[in-house]
């Protein structure tokens, strides 16, 4: 339902009752639920079919709500937040004895944000406490960037939808913590690494772990269509066919495909990161098998399509 007051006065008061809302984000839908509430984030995994030892992302209403979810915060963690909230960018720091296990998968830090969206905003401010939002699709599949992907993969599971139009990013938030007092970014997303060197240096690759992921949207397979999806490189071209799919960052390609969409006609990396998961959702409506996907240069909010991309097509 679209998102009024009205119906954001109603959203809000489900997840006071422990209910699930999905709602609109700068980034990526989401599918929220009482932060601080156990059982009312358990249906968040219920709802997604969600591993349990993938955490979840706390999202507040302002800067001061959100550092009350640490246990302490290291001096470049406040410059970060000085400059990118609200905004597309989540820290990874320790948690405070609130936050319950489930929404950290027993981790010892916890995934904070602070959305950049009027509607987000709103309705962490009714409800009155952090609210745990994931994205809201089926685990591991597209990314929501609209009320309608929401429903089409979700419904009827989430108690309300609140429909706040696209999401104007289109990719989630990056994610960063920090290990032995160096910046890590864990995901690419909305702030590009470079602007975060110029607030706290260079940060560094994130470590090698195991199968448990360090924060939410880490694992190797992840953001992937129903089809298969196949990143060109110079080894291996796309082969047309009726059954084949096309992501194309700029340019339509040559030959014939079952359905084709185009990231980008001006090759603005920013256009082609908002429209990177409606075009994937459209190729996976077109009944596609197989997606050949351009690669995009690695840079800005390039680095956040290619994660993309690359977790999408992971075998």
């Amino acid at each position: 339902m679209k998102a009024t007051a009205l119906n954001i006065a109603k959203a809000a008061a489900i997840i006071r009752r422990g209910g699930v809302a999905a709602f609109p984000t700068e980034t990526v839908y989401g599918l929220g639920a009482d932060g601080l509430n156990p059982v009312a984030c358990a249906r968040i995994f219920e709802i997604k079919k969600r591993p349990r030892f993938d955490p979840l992302i706390l999202h507040a209403a302002s800067p001061g709500q959100a550092k009350k979810l640490f246990l302490k915060i290291p001096a470049p963690a406040l410059m970060l937040m000085k400059k990118f909230w609200p905004g597309p960018l989540t820290l990874v720091l320790p948690r405070a004895p609130a936050v319950p296990d489930i929404v950290t998968s027993g981790l010892d830090t916890v995934a904070v944000r602070v959305p950049a969206h009027p509607v987000a905003l709103r309705l962490i401010k009714l409800a009155g406490r952090p609210i745990a939002a994931p994205s809201a699709n089926l685990f591991g599949r597209l990314s929501p960037t609209s009320a309608l992907h929401v429903k089409r993969h979700l419904a009827p599971g989430p108690d309300i939808i609140l429909d706040g139009g696209r999401s104007s990013l289109g990719v989630e938030s990056t994610i960063v913590t920090f290990i032995s007092g160096k910046a890590v970014i864990l995901r690419a997303g909305g702030v590009p690494r470079e602007e975060i060197e110029e607030v706290v240096g260079r940060v560094s690759a994130p470590p090698k772990s195991g199968r448990r992921p360090l924060g939410p949207g880490c694992l190797k397979k992840h953001y992937a269509p129903t089809a298969r999806l196949m990143l060109i490189t110079g080894s291996s071209p796309a082969r047309p066919g009726l059954k084949a799919g096309y992501l194309a960052f700029s340019k339509k390609p040559q030959g014939r495909y079952k359905k084709v969409q185009v990231l980008s006609g001006a090759g603005n990396l920013r256009q082609a990161a908002a429209n990177l998961f409606k075009c994937l959702h459209a190729l996976e409506a077109g009944g596609v098998s197989v997606i050949y996907a351009e690669r995009v240069p690695e840079k800005g909010l390039g680095l956040a399509i290619m994660d993309r991309l690359k977790r999408a097509a992971h075998k």
